[in-house]
């Protein structure tokens, strides 16, 4: 059987039941004769993912929570699939969840989805794609109009206007990522404290809302292997719901990495990031084009983009609590402290402090 190059074998410790799972597929979906091969996408920090492809005729997707203890209401199957059933008829790029199963199979909830096909650009242009500034800047202009066409969605006209609360949302996740960091804080991470302060003392009042992906970056967007350029598919959509869009931009900006910036935020999950390359957008360029294309209002940007950074160190040393308390053993996670330290020092001068 020829394999994508975006998958491997499974990592030891993350092995799925294959028979438990075509079984699971064949009462509940029209799947083909076949032996089930499974594969795993390897690129993931946080829900495992898995391909499935039964017989060399049917692939699928298969998501699930990590191995081990979780965060209270992280990692939650069952909200991911009914956000993806919401979006994908009015967004075409999530893809189409196929079934849910609550933790009969395989012990913990997981959801199947549609394989989407293509590329995906983490730190190298993939084989077979030509590198050039113009690429470059075709990229970052998609990926600035992929998240306005988000953002334009009437959230009110599909199902999530019943799993939503969008009032008070920077507040609620201010004082949430504060909380959600102090409880996985170690003795080998900053407190924080000075920035904490700060971002309490900062939270902006926008009457917007919007669908938000939150978690939008490169590697969780697909493009096609014919046109480059063009986006077929994105990904990860656990943290998505209904808020202030700022702070969806901001989100990605604090992974969106750019050539003059410290060596600590270029390598701090050990990768060379792709948008250092010529042609690629700046983050001031990406979010004025983001201005210009959805007609917002981004003067407070940096109290979003200080607040991106602090967030984003409170994911990373949530995965970096669980290597530490050994509910994994990933050998990814055991430097990542060191990236949680960078990020707070790099928030707080987003933020003038």
């Amino acid at each position: 059987m020829t394999y994508t190059k975006d998958t491997q074998s499974v990592r030891k410790g993350e092995e799925l039941n294959e028979r438990d799972i075509l079984s699971f597929l064949k009462e509940n979906l029209d799947v083909p004769t076949g032996e089930l091969v499974i594969r795993q996408f390897g690129a993931g920090h946080s829900n495992l993912t898995y391909e499935l492809n039964v017989g060399g005729k049917w692939k699928a997707v298969l998501r699930r929570p990590p191995m081990g203890p979780v965060a209270p209401k992280a990692h939650d199957m069952e909200r991911e699939y009914k956000v993806l059933s919401a979006l994908h008829p009015f967004y075409s790029l999530a893809p189409k969840p196929l079934i849910y199963d609550s933790g009969d199979v395989l012990g913990v909830p997981f959801f199947v989805m549609e394989r989407r096909e293509g590329i995906v650009y983490d730190q190298q242009f993939p084989e077979g794609v030509e590198p050039s500034a113009e690429l470059g800047r075709e990229i970052s202009e998609t990926m600035v109009n992929r998240l306005v066409d988000l953002h334009s969605i009437d959230y009110k006209q599909t199902s999530l206007v019943n799993m939503v609360k969008p009032e008070g949302f920077m507040e609620r996740q201010v004082h949430g990522w504060i909380k959600r960091y102090d409880r996985a804080r170690t003795d080998d991470v900053v407190s924080g404290e000075r920035l904490k302060k700060w971002l309490s003392s900062h939270i902006p009042s926008s009457n917007h809302a919007s669908i938000i992906h939150y978690d939008y970056k490169l590697n969780n967007a697909m493009f096609s292997r014919e046109h480059p350029s063009k986006m077929v598919g994105l990904f990860d959509w656990e943290m998505t719901t209904v808020g202030d869009p700022l702070a969806d931009l901001g989100a990605a900006m604090s992974y969106w990495i750019e050539a003059d910036d410290p060596s600590l935020l270029q390598h701090g999950l050990g990768k060379e990031p792709l948008t250092i390359n010529e042609g690629f957008y700046t983050r001031e360029q990406f979010i004025q084009a983001y201005a210009e294309r959805s007609g917002r209002d981004i003067q407070d940007i940096h109290v979003y983009l200080t607040f991106a950074y602090f967030k984003l160190a409170g994911i990373i040393q949530q995965i970096y609590y669980r290597y530490k308390q050994g509910q994994t053993e990933d050998p990814r996670f055991s430097q990542m402290n060191k990236f949680v330290n960078n990020l707070i020092q790099h928030a707080e001068e987003t933020a003038g402090l």
